[in-house]
């Protein structure tokens, strides 16, 4: 079946660079509870409880979870008025409620870029809700931000996501395809949301990142987590730590380097991508990046269609950093504008592109938001340029759309969500809303 890229898009750009490739060569690619117990409070005294590798208790789609959450109302309008007359997302304590565990004394935050832009205005859907409307906001959830090692199936970060949709589903669909496709990425759970007794919303919940329990199960190998700042980009800075204190944050650091030494590895890599000349970077880049993940990583991006990755108007993206291999993977974050859908509104599908990709828009710069523009990112570009690199994306992005489009592997997720969704949270979204937004993804999987 045609599908049909909108002028100067990047998956188009890349999808030109896929076809090229492939003329120029084959490249085969090669629950459980800590510092709580159910229906009682969690200590609000420093505990030393180990982490603990996720179980699945939370994060799997089996059913519906629950988190209801609880805080002093003056605290939470003294935050809201902090974000709007500063942009600063200032912590509360809150008491968390996750599947009838409680947990007292817990770090909550505003989350998020675009998704807050009517933090102080009417809701205007889900994620993007105003101060009267809490349940539908994008917030943070840290467990132990005062109590130490307070953790729930692993983790003591929590993301509820913001969404444009009603259903998340392009979203969790997205991570899925992520996941069958080996990328680095988050896992998800649906819940029933609540704020102080209010009514339940349906929302999306992430893990994060930035959690060393997410980092301890993602990879086998000590190393640097780093997050990429929506301002920012991949441009070279110099040599120290506070050369790129606005545009790169240090989340998680399991290496034999203290925090102040853990940007010299981004640095000498930001540098190479900077001064190398083409022939050092098609001879050297491996040196510096797992190549073949890179290359999974841009084609697994282009069949979910996100507008919003590496080279999109967010920069969203992690880096991480392998202190035994020496080399860099992208971690990919911030799904939400899968499968067509705008930070706006607007169901998912809106603009396809050929393999279940979606078209971006051309031209935009850089900005806290996501979506509806785009901007470049030095790595992408010059991956891309390089025809052996060209050949790579183009081979993985072939492999995967055979294995988890044709096969029926990304069908199969979505119907079994459906099903989920249909069954134990049609009180909270229609049956007739969860098709619809199921159909246009549906209709970019062929």
């Amino acid at each position: 079946m045609p599908h049909r890229h909108d002028k100067g898009s990047k998956p188009a750009q890349r999808l030109a660079h896929a076809l090229a490739g492939l003329t120029v060569a084959a490249v085969v690619l090669t629950g459980c509870a800590v510092g709580a117990a159910p229906e009682t409070a969690a200590s609000s005294t420093s505990t030393s409880t180990a982490q603990q590798s996720a179980s699945g208790e939370f994060f799997n789609t089996d059913e519906v979870h629950s988190i209801s959450v609880s805080y002093d109302e003056g605290d939470y309008q003294a935050m809201l008025d902090a974000y709007a007359s500063s942009g600063e997302k200032e912590w509360i304590s809150a008491t968390v409620t996750i599947d009838g565990t409680v947990f007292e004394n817990v770090g909550l935050r505003l989350k998020g870029n675009s998704s807050l832009r009517g933090v102080v205005e009417t809701d205007s859907g889900d994620g993007t809700a105003g101060e009267t409307e809490p349940e539908g906001l994008p917030w943070l959830i840290r467990l132990d931000k005062y109590v130490d090692g307070q953790v729930y199936d692993g983790r003591s970060d929590f993301v509820v996501r913001g969404s444009s949709t009603e259903t998340s589903l392009n979203e969790a669909v997205a991570l899925s395809v992520l996941a069958a496709s080996d990328v680095a990425a988050e896992q998800y759970a649906y819940v029933r949301f609540s704020v102080n007794g209010g009514a339940e919303q349906l929302r999306l919940v992430l893990d994060l990142p930035d959690d060393s329990g997410w980092n301890s199960d993602t990879f086998e190998n000590p190393g640097i987590t780093y997050k990429a700042d929506s301002g920012g980009d991949y441009s070279y800075r110099g040599e120290g730590a506070d050369d790129y204190a606005d545009v790169f944050d240090l989340k998680s650091n399991s290496s034999s380097l203290s925090d102040d030494d853990g940007f010299t590895p981004l640095a000498d890599f930001l540098e190479f991508l900077a001064t190398a000349s083409d022939d050092e970077f098609a001879n050297q880049l491996s040196s510096y990046l797992d190549v073949d993940e890179f290359a999974r990583y841009l084609a697994a991006q282009e069949l979910v269609a996100n507008t919003d990755d590496i080279d999109g108007p967010g920069n969203n993206s992690y880096l991480r950093w392998d202190e035994t291999t020496g080399t860099f993977t992208v971690i990919a974050w911030d799904q939400n504008l899968s499968y067509g859908v705008s930070p706006g509104g607007g169901g998912a599908g809106g603009r396809t592109a050929q393999g279940g990709g979606g078209a971006r828009g051309g031209g935009g710069g850089a900005g806290g938001g996501g979506g509806g523009g785009s901007r470049s990112n030095v790595l992408v570009e010059r991956f891309l340029a390089d025809e052996g690199f060209s050949a790579l994306y183009a081979e993985a992005l072939q492999q995967l759309r055979s294995d988890v489009y044709d096969s029926g592997v990304a069908q199969t997720r979505l119907n079994t969500l459906v099903e989920l969704l249909k069954t134990q949270a049609s009180d909270l979204v229609s049956a007739e809303t969860i098709q619809s937004e199921a159909d246009a993804i549906s209709a970019q999987l062929d």
